[in-house]
């Protein structure tokens, strides 16, 4: 009946118990599963800031799925460790006759992957993993003729005419719980329980001060909430300053809801607003795939070639100015504050903000994806390389490359009264609603009535948007140009 006697199953970006498409598979063929996670020192030694909320997340939907685990009869095994060394190991140790595990698309885990599929096969163990992260992967939704698309509305529009119930289906984990390897002292202690974030090497951060919870609970939790305000997401969505989005981009980063359930949940209601939604989770999809179908874009390559070389300034203070929210901008300054402050920060502000540091600042879009890499929660390579292409024009987006935004008109639309600006610049609090976009244009009179002098109390503008645009359709017209194929 069972196909293997002792088997692992090493959750990794999946970090639940319930439909989950590597544990269904090992439960159901094995007659003993180990659960495993490894905080992989490889990934971890590559950390600058110690105090990194991302790697504080994880341990505390770790400490929840363990105690879910041991709910029913099992428990969940976490080594500090390279998984190249450690997985392998772990099978030995365990007389494991194969590794279950959920697919991760990203270019570094597809060798680490390689690497210990031939570790283990030298061994005779088996290494099996499965799509759960993405409803289509890789190469499951192509053109006509074979070819990856390069344009979203075509792909998803194809990703919307393949999808039917079969791809929405839950796995049925509960059924095969008993499957669980049971807790063992003497083994928690040889393995290891959960490792503090101490010795992991970290530091607590403001994580438990967030309006954001971890684990399974968190999800769930934060999906309720949405799900109340799902039909006015389409247009909730654009503002910073009021509660619009779903909030669950860490959860699907880091697996602790399925996207199975998200996605069927946007599929089966009705209204623009789950319309809306099941679009954005298209996006996801779509950057997964073009990274999978061009690796390049994990090595710094514009999907575009002809601007892949654009000789941007990269001023290094005008830099330094945008990771400080030093900009003299409002709207930037605080979405940079939003971001350091606590790991997150609002779409429609990356959008601002990204497009700002290169066609503003004339910094390349590789520094600045670079830099949310290091502080974004939510970090997915794909999504963030695609969200920084997009905005830089260097991408798949179908729009033209003079699209810039202008950082007054955008505050002046989506933060029309200021409030998310003034929730994160506190100094401009006193401004009226008329001056708080473009502070450095109150008369000095009025600077003295709200108390805030520009260029002591707040920073005058690092840069003349209009003069700048000039000067991007320069760079990008001459690139355009002189690109020979």
């Amino acid at each position: 009946m069972f196909r293997y006697n002792h088997t692992i199953c090493w959750f990794r970006r999946d970090l639940r118990l319930h439909d989950h498409a590597a544990l269904y598979h090992a439960l159901k063929q094995s007659r003993v599963v180990y659960c495993v996670f490894v905080f992989d020192t490889r990934i971890l030694n590559q950390l600058e800031n110690k105090q990194d909320r991302r790697v504080e997340f994880i341990w505390h939907s770790l400490c929840e799925l363990r105690e879910m685990l041991q709910q029913q009869g099992g428990t969940l095994y976490v080594v500090h460790a390279s998984a190249e060394e450690a997985i392998p190991r772990l099978a030995r140790e365990l007389n494991a006759q194969a590794v279950f595990c959920n697919k991760d698309y990203e270019p570094n885990a597809l060798q680490r992957d390689a690497t210990i599929e031939a570790s283990l096969a030298q061994i005779e163990i088996a290494f099996h993993s499965y799509k759960d992260q993405v409803i289509f992967e890789q190469s499951e939704v192509l053109t006509g003729s074979g070819k990856p698309f390069s344009v979203f509305t075509p792909y998803k529009n194809a990703w919307l005419k393949k999808l039917n119930d079969f791809y929405l289906r839950a796995y049925p984990t509960e059924r095969y719980f008993s499957a669980l390897a049971p807790y063992d002292a003497q083994r928690d202690i040889v393995i290891g329980a959960i490792p503090s974030l101490e010795s992991l090497g970290f530091a607590q951060t403001n994580l438990q001060s967030m309006a954001l919870p971890t684990g399974v609970s968190g999800a769930e939790k934060l999906f309720a909430d949405f799900m109340q305000r799902l039909a006015v997401y389409q247009e909730a969505r654009n503002y910073p300053s009021v509660k619009g989005v779903s909030y669950l981009s860490t959860h699907l980063r880091f697996g602790t809801i399925s996207i199975r359930y998200l996605a069927s949940q946007a599929y089966r209601t009705t209204g623009v607003g789950a319309q809306t939604w099941l679009n954005e989770l298209i996006w996801r999809e779509f950057y997964q795939m073009l990274l999978f179908q061009y690796p390049r874009l994990g090595q710094g390559q514009a999907f575009k070639p002809q601007f892949h070389a654009i000789p941007f300034t990269n001023d290094g203070a005008k830099f330094s100015a945008w990771c400080e929210a030093r900009t003299g901008y409002p709207l930037v300054d605080a979405a940079m504050r939003q971001l350091n402050q606590t790991g997150y920060m609002h779409n429609r502000l990356r959008m601002v903000t990204a497009s700002f540091l290169v066609k503003d600042l004339h910094v390349d879009w590789r520094w600045g994806e670079r830099y949310f890499a290091q502080y974004l929660l939510d970090f997915d390579l794909a999504s963030n390389n695609g969200g920084w292409q997009w905005s830089a024009s260097t991408g798949c987006d179908a729009q033209p490359w003079f699209r810039i935004f202008n950082p007054i008109t955008q505050s002046e639309k989506f933060d029309a009264q200021g409030k998310f600006i003034r929730r994160y610049i506190p100094e401009l609090a006193q401004c009226l609603d008329k001056w708080i976009h473009a502070p450095w244009l109150m008369p000095a009179q009025e600077q003295q009535r709200c108390g805030i002098l520009i260029g002591q109390h707040y920073p005058a503008p690092i840069v003349d948007h209009a003069v700048a645009r000039v000067k991007t359709l320069e760079l990008y017209q001459e690139a355009s140009q002189s690109f020979v194929t």
